[in-house]
């Protein structure tokens, strides 16, 4: 007897189709078949399409990623932490791309069930950014602004030139360019956002041009 496929087979199978047919064009019997499973398995296992939709996000998305990389990064420096989060960040939205374009088409078609998913995930992402420079704040570490909006900010920056900017550009994934651009727009958020005597004293000393590779122990001082 063949073996039920598991749920994560059925995760990927989802999020194939609704990277090529969206949330709208998906069906749930699609998505079983290309599971290799009944419709009703999918169903016994997400209970219906805007729970398994809930849950490709949740999985395929940044939110994993973002909750994983603070923690890996405990005392690393505050530029080397911002440079961290913004290459996986660049690389989740290149990895996303098919999906996110054809969410941003038919966003204005979601049931209120699947924009507050997106409310939900993205409010996470921002929380847990936000917490980060309420914490660097609480120790003197950065001006005083508003962290939310300093987060949403930040990685909206991030968003529009993978998702906005490169529209109009044209451009194709380029590691090399991609690379410069999140080097560059940490470099200016930290320089806008770093208390100055911070920087003196060393304390979340931005890395200069140093890569992050060879920035070594010395920059590993702002912790998270």
């Amino acid at each position: 007897m063949k073996a039920e496929p598991t749920r994560e087979t059925i995760l990927a199978a989802a999020l194939r189709l609704f990277s090529q047919r969206g949330f709208l064009g998906a069906t749930t019997r699609r998505i079983a078949g290309e599971a290799g499973v009944a419709e009703v398995t999918l169903f016994r296992h997400f209970g219906s399409k805007e729970k398994l939709f809930g849950e490709v996000i949740r999985v395929y998305s940044f939110l994993p990623t973002m909750k994983g990389i603070l923690p890996r990064l405990e005392g690393a420096g505050y530029e080397e932490t911002l440079l961290a989060i913004a290459r996986h960040f660049l690389s989740t939205l290149d990895e996303r791309r098919d999906l996110i374009r054809i969410m941003l088409a038919e966003r204005l078609s979601y049931p209120a069930p699947v924009r507050d998913i997106f409310r939900g995930i993205l409010g996470e992402v921002f929380g847990i950014l936000a917490d980060y420079f309420r914490r660097l704040q609480q120790r003197g570490i950065l001006l005083d602004f508003d962290a939310d909006h300093a987060a949403r900010a930040f990685l909206g920056a991030l968003f529009a030139d993978v998702h906005g900017l490169s529209f109009f550009f044209e451009e194709r994934a380029d590691l090399r360019r991609r690379e410069r651009f999140a080097a560059e727009f940490v470099r200016l958020f930290v320089r806008g956002t770093l208390r100055k005597h911070a920087a003196a004293t060393g304390r979340g000393k931005p890395a200069g041009r140093r890569s992050v590779a060879k920035a070594g122990p010395q920059r590993r001082t702002a912790q998270t």
